[in-house]
């Protein structure tokens, strides 16, 4: 089964499929193999930064801190903790919807979990550097190095991927 968006005339004439040729469920089958791959990278990470976080509040350091950075401390441990909750997610949706042939909608809903995922791990990990910068140097241009930080990961996490999903899409 084809339609114009998925061929494509080849110099010499003949026409040449672009895409998989497979089935809805094989499809999903196979975004489910890939996204879970991609889980597991953001996961390492986010899990790393998380059990990090945990262990500030029993050091010794953590009474120094001023009240703002005891804030940003809090804040930063909520974050990392949505971001893991949110990147297990799909892990627990897979098991509970297994078998029951939605996977389709089960990997639509994973991606979006995933996304947000992102999102948060962006957010806890600006969060722990701006902390981090902080208390290491108290300097007033810390906030411009975490901006700095932020567009980094916006542009290379969101932006360029963006970027080529509009240049190489038709649809």
């Amino acid at each position: 089964m084809s339609d114009a968006s998925d061929t494509s005339a080849a110099e010499d004439g003949r026409v040449r499929r672009r895409g998989r040729n497979e089935t809805e469920e094989e499809r999903a089958d196979r975004m489910w193999v890939e996204l879970i791959q991609e889980v597991r990278v953001a996961q390492m990470g986010v899990q790393i930064l998380f059990g990090f976080l945990l262990t500030v509040v029993f050091t010794s350091k953590y009474d120094d801190l001023s009240g703002t950075d005891q804030t940003i401390y809090l804040v930063t441990v909520v974050l990392g903790a949505c971001a893991t909750g949110v990147l297990i997610g799909p892990v627990s949706l897979h098991r509970l919807v297994s078998g029951r042939q939605i996977k389709p909608q089960a990997v639509t809903w994973a991606a979006r979990m995933t996304l947000l995922g992102l999102v948060l791990l962006l957010a806890t990990t600006c969060a722990s550097l701006l902390l981090i910068l902080r208390v290491a140097t108290g300097d007033g241009y810390v906030p411009y190095l975490v901006a700095g930080v932020v567009f980094w990961y916006l542009l290379w996490w969101f932006g360029l991927p963006m970027w080529v999903r509009y240049r190489y899409t038709t649809r």
